[in-house]
């Protein structure tokens, strides 16, 4: 089974992989002690912007994956702003309890949640996962049997799927018949779990195997298809979050949207 969205590569896709994770991972830690809603919400009109035009994909696409990222905004948002604490109190009706404090905390948690969302879906949507390990494994000195291991593993995940409708529909051929209720998932889990368990350890055996046969768990150096290395693309890309982030710390101080500038 070969799962395949079709793109047109941009500058984003030339990215040093590495250089990609370790800037993004550094963004996501320093976004977690920020705490101003205005400097959030400028932050993501950048991303979003590198989002639409960065990286490739069609807008059908683009708009199909966003929809989870509308439902976390949603969800996160709206639990803190309805059961949240406070003093001045909004409106209140039974269990929901709307206050300034609560609305504003709410806010800040789903741009939060939209922040680390959009930084994910750049990395996911930019990244080949095969330039990824090739990279971790060049510039980041990782072993190359724990790169080719994780690669192995992804190539798996296909097959397994392939596997599942491959069994579902040998089951409804044969014209298995369910109970109902918890016994009829319990049979469900039994017929599925088990074949696929059993296939799944057998495939990864031979892998295991195979990978010893061509001494990747040896310390000997490599020679790799695939030569990474970093381009004016990463500086480039360093540089616009550099300037982004001066840009929205300087908006949120100047053109505040949210009258807070602290909601801990």
């Amino acid at each position: 089974m070969s799962i395949s969205i079709s793109y047109q590569p941009t500058w984003l896709h030339q990215i040093n992989p590495s250089f990609k994770l370790l800037t993004l991972t550094a963004l996501f830690i320093g976004l977690l002690f920020v705490h101003n809603p205005n400097f959030l919400l400028y932050m993501i009109t950048g991303i979003v912007v590198l989002y639409l035009f960065g990286t490739g994909h069609r807008w059908k696409v683009i708009g199909l994956i966003a929809i989870p990222l509308t439902i976390i905004f949603l969800s996160s948002s709206t639990t803190m702003i309805f059961f949240g604490e406070g003093e001045q109190t909004w409106f209140k009706f039974g269990l929901i309890h709307i206050t300034e404090e609560s609305f504003y905390r709410g806010i800040h948690l789903g741009l939060r949640s939209m922040v680390f969302g959009l930084l994910s879906l750049l990395f996911a949507l930019t990244t080949r996962p095969v330039y990824l390990f090739y990279s971790t494994m060049q510039q980041l000195k990782l072993k190359p049997k724990y790169a080719y291991s994780f690669m192995a593993a992804i190539r798996m995940l296909p097959i397994i799927v392939e596997e599942f409708q491959t069994l579902r529909q040998a089951l409804k051929v044969r014209g298995v018949q369910y109970s109902k209720g918890i016994k009829g998932m319990y049979e469900k889990v039994k017929l599925y779990a088990i074949p696929l368990l059993a296939q799944s350890i057998r495939r990864a055996h031979r892998i295991a195997v195979s990978m010893e046969a061509k001494q990747f768990s040896k310390n000997n150096k490599r020679t790799f298809y695939y030569h990474l290395g970093y381009t004016n693309k990463d500086l480039l890309f360093f540089l616009i979050l550099v300037v982004w982030l001066i840009f929205s710390y300087v908006c949120s101080n100047q053109f505040t949207v949210f009258p807070v500038e602290n909601v801990r």
